[in-house]
C-alpha cells in the first residue's frame, strides 16, 4: 500500500511508513487522522506516542531521545517513551501512547494503546505530610506525591489568595497580554479536590515546632506532619528609594502583581523599569508590545553580563534598543515622584508607571527560627533533606551542594524548582533520590528566546560559537577548562545535548 504524506502533518501513520522513511533518525512525526504521533525508534521497537509536548506543545520529533525518554526541545520536559509519563517538569500531563502494528516491513499505527502510566502501590506511610509554599516546588512535590500512590494526609500551605499558576508567564506572554489570565493555573480547582490535596490559600505560617512535628498558623492553628516541605521561595528586593512605596510602583512576583502591573499597563504611556536582569528585560519588552515608552535603569554596563557575559549582553541590549527601549546604564533611581523617576545622574524620566526588578532574597525566616541551617538560603544534603531528618527544601530558598561538593548551589529557576520537588517527593515516600539534575531556564525577549543549561556563577571565558547577531549561536561557560553552563540562541538540540556533558548532570 502506498504512504501518503501531508507536507505540514506527516505521514499518514494509518498507511504505515518503513524504517527507511526515519531517514536516519531516531523520530519520525506524522498523523492518525487529526493526531499528530510521535514514531520513535528505541533499539529493536518502534513506540509511538503523541507528538507534542504536553507543556508548551513542543514538538517532540525536534528534541532529544536517550534510552526510553524523549525531551522536549523548549523547556527540556521529560517523557517516558514506553508509557507516556511526564518523567520531568515542566510537563505534568503524560502524552498518550499509540499501538504499533508491523506489517512485513511497514510499521502501522491505527489507535491509541491501553498502556497504563507507570504504577506505584498505594501508601499512606508517613501519615500526615505538609508543604509550606504552593510555588514551583510545593505544587510539583503535591502532584508527584500523589502520582505516586500516596494516600495519606498532604496539606499545602500558601500565603498567596490564588492557587498555583505559571509564574514564568507573567513576565512574559501575560504581561504582554497574549495570555489570558485562565491560562495562569497549573491545574484546574477540580484537581485538589480529586485528589484530595488540602490547598489552604492566604495562609501564613508562624512557626515550625521541630521537636513536635508541628507548623503553627498565624491565628494559632496548628497542622501536625510526619514530612514537611520548606518552599516558601523567595521575595522582591524593594531598595530603598524615596517615593517607592507610591501605589504606581511595582514588583512582579506574584499573579496579582501581576494582574495590578498589566490593568496599570493599559491606562500608561511610560514606564521606568529598575534592574535589566531577567524580570526587569522581560517586563520591559512585554511593556514595549503593550506600546508603553520603557526606559530601563540599570547598574551594570551591560544588561545581563553577569549571567551571560559581554557577547550576549551587547546582543540583548542591543535587541531591546532595536524595540525602541532606553537604557539607563551605570546609574539608579534617586527618587520617585507621582509621574517621574529622577536618577543619581540628576537627569529626570517621565513614568506613569515603575517597577522595581532589583532581584529577589531567599525567604529563610521561618527556617532560620525553627533552628535549621541557613546560609543565603536553607542548606539541605543532595537529597534536599535539611539539617533535621525529615525536613526537606526545595525551590528558591533552597541551597544544595553542587558538583563533587566543591560548592554550594542555590538557583532561582523555574524547572530546578519543580524537579527538586519531584525529588523530594520521592525521598518522602522512602526513596534515596539525590538531587542530580542540570539546571536549565529559558528567557524570552521580543522573538528572541535564550535557553541556559548547566550554572556558572563565575568564570574565566565566555566562548562564542557561531554568530551571535544572527540568532545562530552557543556560549560556552568555562572555569578553570571546564565547561559549567551553556546558552544558545537558535540552537536548541545543541542544548540538550550538551546538557549532558555538564555538571550535575543526571
Amino acid at each position: 500500500m502506498a504512504n501518503t504524506q501531508d507536507a505540514d502533518r506527516g505521514h499518514d501513520l494509518t498507511q504505515g511508513v518503513t524504517l527507511a522513511d526515519f531517514n536516519g533518525r531516531q523520530m519520525l512525526r506524522g498523523h492518525v487522522g487529526k493526531a499528530s504521533v510521535l514514531l520513535a525508534r528505541v533499539g529493536e521497537e518502534v513506540l509511538a506516542v503523541d507528538a507534542s509536548c504536553t507543556h508548551y506543545g513542543g514538538a517532540l520529533d525536534q528534541g532529544l531521545i536517550t534510552e526510553e525518554t524523549v525531551r522536549c526541545p523548549l523547556h527540556h520536559a521529560c517523557f517516558s517513551l514506553r508509557t507516556g509519563e511526564a518523567l520531568g517538569a515542566p510537563a505534568f500531563d503524560p502524552l498518550s501512547c499509540w499501538k504499533v502494528v508491523r506489517d512485513s516491513e511497514r510499521i502501522v499505527v491505527r489507535e491509541k494503546s491501553a498502556t497504563p502510566p507507570r504504577k506505584f502501590p498505594s501508601t499512606h506511610e508517613p501519615r500526615a505530610i505538609v508543604i509550606i509554599g504552593a510555588g514551583a516546588a510545593g505544587f510539583a512535590c503535591a502532584e508527584m506525591l500523589r502520582r505516586r500512590g500516596y494516600e495519606g494526609e498532604l496539606t499545602l500551605l500558601s500565603a498567596d489568595k490564588d492557587a498555583p499558576y505559571d509564574r514564568p508567564n507573567l513576565s512574559k506572554d501575560y504581561l504582554a497580554g497574549d495570555a489570558p489570565p485562565e491560562w495562569m493555573p497549573l491545574r484546574p480547582d477540580e484537581f485538589y479536590q480529586k485528589y484530595d490535596i488540602d490547598l489552604q490559600l492566604g495562609v501564613s505560617v508562624s512557626a515550625i515546632d521541630v521537636q513536635a512535628r508541628r507548623v503553627v498558623l498565624e491565628g494559632g492553628r496548628v497542622l501536625e506532619f510526619d514530612r514537611l516541605l520548606i518552599a516558601t521561595g523567595a521575595e522582591p528586593v524593594r531598595p530603598p528609594i524615596p517615593g517607592a512605596d507610591l501605589p504606581h510602583v511595582f514588583t512582579l512576583r506574584s499573579f496579582a502583581d501581576g494582574r495590578a502591573l498589566s490593568a496599570a499597563a493599559e491606562k500608561a504611556k511610560s514606564a521606568v523599569v529598575l534592574g535589566s536582569g531577567f524580570i526587569g528585560l522581560e517586563t520591559a519588552a512585554a511593556l514595549r508590545q503593550r506600546g508603553l515608552n520603557v526606559h530601563v535603569v540599570t547598574l551594570d554596563a551591560r544588561p545581563l553580563e553577569k549571567v551571560l557575559g559581554p557577547a550576549l549582553g551587547d546582543f540583548i541590549a542591543g535587541l531591546h534598543e532595536g524595540h525602541g527601549v532606553t537604557f539607563h546604564m551605570r546609574t539608579s533611581i534617586k527618587t520617585i515622584s507621582a509621574n517621574a523617576v529622577t536618577l543619581s545622574s540628576g537627569a529626570k524620566i517621565e513614568a506613569d508607571l515603575v517597577v522595581m526588578g532589583a532581584g529577589v532574597r531567599p525567604r529563610t525566616t521561618l527556617a532560620e527560627k525553627a533552628g535549621l541551617s541557613v546560609d543565603n538560603g536553607v542548606l539541605v544534603d543532595e537529597r534536599l533533606q535539611t539539617s533535621v531528618p525529615g525536613i526537606y527544601a526545595a525551590g528558591d530558598v533552597a541551597r544544595w551542594p553542587g558538583p563533587q561538593h566543591t560548592e554550594t548551589m542555590r538557583v532561582e529557576h523555574w524547572v530546578v524548582a519543580e524537579r527538586q520537588g519531584q525529588v523530594v517527593a520521592a525521598n518522602m515516600l522512602g526513596d534515596d533520590s539525590p538531587f542530580g539534575d542540570t539546571p536549565f531556564f529559558w528567557s524570552t525577549h521580543y522573538d528572541v528566546t535564550i535557553r541556559y543549561v548547566g550554572h556558572a556563577e563565575d568564570w574565566d571565558v565566555a566562548a562564542v560559537d557561531g554568530d551571535v547577531s544572527s540568532c545562530d549561536a552557543s556560549i560556552s561557560y568555562r572555569r578553570d577548562g571546564q565547561t559549567l553552563a551553556v546558552a544558545t540562541l537558535g540552537r536548541d538540540m545543541e542544548a540538550l545535548t550538551r546538557r549532558r556533558h555538564l555538571p550535575a548532570a543526571e
